[in-house]
């Protein structure tokens, strides 16, 4: 099946993009770039070091980045390099992050609602942009045109 971009748009795909990376960068504390780095390296599927330097041009500088994501546990080692038979390490996004573009992906095409209950750590109440969200949340639920 070939879709184009008017079955994108009749999707809505995007309509709460930016409300879902909010809430997703939120709940796991991570960073925009560090997010949408880690979906571009998920469809990647296995990568290098060298991949995600290459991923990396476009977003914010973050000397730190690549370690905290493997320490944090978004990034796993899929094959050790060994000095024989293979020059670099080969590496793949986590379970964890597996299922949070999962998660993301469903909510983007309304299988799955944004967590509202009060142990959500993005609907608590908190501040005026908190209120700001939890309205949005509120709508994008209501919509029937998700």
């Amino acid at each position: 099946m070939k879709l184009d971009a008017s079955d994108l748009k009749d999707l809505n795909l995007l309509k709460y993009y930016r409300l879902i990376r909010r809430w997703a960068c939120k709940t796991y504390n991570l960073k925009d770039a560090d997010l949408e780095l880690l979906i571009y390296l998920d469809c990647k599927v296995h990568f290098t070091r060298n991949d995600f330097i290459e991923g990396v041009y476009t977003y914010s500088w973050d000397k730190n980045r690549w370690e905290r994501l493997r320490r944090d546990g978004w990034i796993d080692v899929f094959k050790e390099r060994n000095r024989t038979t293979s020059k670099y390490a080969s590496y793949k996004t986590s379970f964890k992050c597996q299922n949070l573009i999962k998660r993301i992906y469903r909510i983007m095409l309304a299988e799955e609602d944004l967590p509202t209950s009060q142990r959500s750590v993005f609907y608590k109440n908190k501040s005026y942009t908190d209120k700001v969200y939890n309205k949005a949340i509120d709508d994008m639920i209501n919509d029937k045109n998700r």
